[in-house]
């Protein structure tokens, strides 16, 4: 497909821009295949660069502007318009809002036809990240951090009683898992390809977690295909009863409510039964997905736009939203399946029903919360990588969307974003124990949904590689850890700390993630501000205090 086909004017001139916390100004617009340009001639500094993919809506308005007042000039002099004009105005992903005011109702119209179109392409090969090439980078022979086979060949106290799998090498048994996996080694793979049946989309019990302190592992699926008639499977049996092999028991974390599993069986899922597993321990709880988790994020935005002034109005809405009850459910639910392993020294497995959103949720926090190596800046993309990338959570379909779209819902759910609020709380609450920043968290939080980079592209593993993914574009991850690049994204104040770090989940303890929703307001700008002098400043007093250490020495 050619993008100009798309694009009736690619170039407009005496357009007025106006976006948050900055004056408007005058410019010219230029619309390319997979960005919006605004420069402004007079002003070098007035420059905007919009990745089409970070819009998420485009609302549009005509008028006819006969003696409208029109705009001041540098000179300041106004300027009177006349003929029809019309505004754009822009909603973005990462929450910006932007309006342009373009002279010429059918230029207007032209433009906004063209926003809407190239900001929703759906074919993977024309985004913008297999047309990104950079002076300073190339691309990689080996895409990502690690792999599953690296990371297994690094654990060596797994070696004795796990092995790693191909048994998914051509992506067979589990269209969203990675080609290799690590399994117990008592459990052959024809086994697990029976298991695999017996489990919603493939997603058989597979390791995703080695407590070094104590040996118990976290493991992940889907829901098992119980049904209503209580269908078992024996190699599903094998494999979880060789999970918790020389234990008295283990515990089954179900993100679901008992109501939702037994409404699960009515449709063909259901969950471990007693009788079948009866060293394993099941434990609810309910965690909202999809389409509720959506509709949280929508409410949530709504509130923080909320010009009215009115505080009992807006902790009314934000309350409403129920988002802050979310980053709740999650921090406790990790906080429980932490302590099982952790604290009562038992294996434990989790899932609710597909197995690619709050299971991967749960386990990547429950990971943060008891190892000290997944804190590090490195340890955490890592993590990502494995829990989320890897793992096949399916960011294009949860992605597609954010808080403004007028489309109608259907896959989307902000299931990575509660990640990373939830991780901002940690973070927020043991400011010395998390090696990155709150910018990181930031910085992941927009690349999610509009990047330069292929990492959170495509549902899962094997699409990647189906669509030359991990061939043709840049690994973001590996970007973020360039010697030029971490520097931006270490927490100054970090000291590594071998406890396990336990959220509180109070109400009073959990706040709004000012640095995120609402990062373009006048307030936000300035508590930016301090933060980067106080960040300056610790870094200069680490430097002098580390050229001091050496000095002495």
């Amino acid at each position: 497909m050619e993008f100009s086909e798309h694009i009736k004017n690619a170039n407009v001139e005496d357009v007025v821009l106006r976006q948050p916390l900055q004056p408007p100004v005058r410019g010219t617009l230029c619309i390319t295949g997979h960005h919006l340009l605004f420069s402004d001639r007079e002003d070098s500094s007035s420059q905007l660069l919009l990745l089409l993919r970070n819009i998420d809506a485009v609302e549009k308005s005509v008028e006819n502007l006969s003696g409208y007042p029109g705009f001041l000039s540098k000179a300041g002099h106004s300027e009177r318009t006349t003929g029809s004009s019309g505004t754009i105005t822009i909603k973005c992903k990462d929450l910006r809002v932007l309006q342009l005011d373009i002279p010429g109702m059918e230029q207007c119209l032209n433009i906004a036809h063209s926003i809407e179109t190239l900001s929703c392409l759906d074919n993977v090969s024309e985004m913008y990240p297999f047309f990104y090439r950079p002076a300073d980078l190339r691309l990689q022979e080996h895409w990502g951090l690690s792999t599953p086979a690296k990371h297994y060949s690094q654990m060596k106290a797994l070696h004795k009683k796990w092995r790693l799998s191909s048994v998914n090498v051509d992506y067979s048994v589990c269209p969203s898992y990675p080609p290799a996996v690590i399994v117990p080694t008592s459990i052959d793979d024809e086994t697990l390809k029976k298991a695999a049946k017996f489990r919603q989309g493939g997603r058989f019990p597979v390791l995703c977690y080695y407590h070094q302190k104590n040996g118990m592992v976290i493991m992940r699926s889907s829901q098992p295909l119980v049904g209503a008639n209580k269908k078992r499977c024996k190699e599903d049996e094998l494999l979880l009863q060789a999970v918790i092999d020389g234990s008295d028991k283990g515990y089954v974390i179900d993100t679901r409510s008992s109501q939702q599993v037994q409404r699960a069986r009515m449709t063909g899922g259901g969950f471990e039964s007693k009788s079948s597993y009866d060293h394993w321990k099941r434990l609810h709880k309910q965690m909202e997905r999809g389409k509720a988790l959506q509709e949280s994020l929508i409410k949530l935005v709504e509130a923080c736009g909320d010009e009215s002034h009115n505080m009992d109005r807006w902790l009314s809405k934000l309350e409403n939203s129920k988002w802050l009850s979310h980053v709740q459910t999650a921090l406790s639910t990790a906080g429980l399946l932490a302590e099982c392993v952790e604290r009562d020294g038992h294996s434990a497995l989790v899932h609710g029903y597909e197995g690619t959103d709050c299971s991967l949720l749960i386990s990547t926090l429950a990971q943060l919360i008891m190892d000290p190596s997944c804190r590090t800046l490195e340890g955490f993309l890592a993590l990502l990588e494995r829990e989320w990338i890897q793992a096949g959570h399916p960011f294009q379909q949860r992605c597609a969307h954010s808080a403004y779209s007028h489309a109608r819902l259907q896959q989307e759910s902000p299931v990575f974003l509660l990640l990373l609020d939830c991780i901002w709380q940690l973070w927020r609450q043991f400011p010395l124990a998390l090696g990155f920043s709150e910018g990181l968290l930031l910085q992941l939080a927009t690349e999610a949904y509009a990047s330069d980079y292929g990492t959170f592209l495509c549902n899962s593993d094997q699409e990647r590689c189906a669509l030359g993914v991990k061939d043709a574009t840049h690994c973001l991850f590996q970007n973020l850890l360039r010697p030029t690049e971490r520097e931006n994204y270490l927490n100054p104040l970090y000291e590594p700390n071998e406890l396990a770090i336990w959220p509180s989940v109070h109400p009073q303890s959990l706040q709004l993630w000012r640095g995120f929703f609402l990062k373009w307001t006048q307030q936000a700008r300035h508590l930016e501000e301090v933060q980067g002098e106080i960040r300056n400043m610790v870094i200069e007093w680490v430097r002098v205090t580390q050229g001091d250490a050496a000095t002495i020495q």
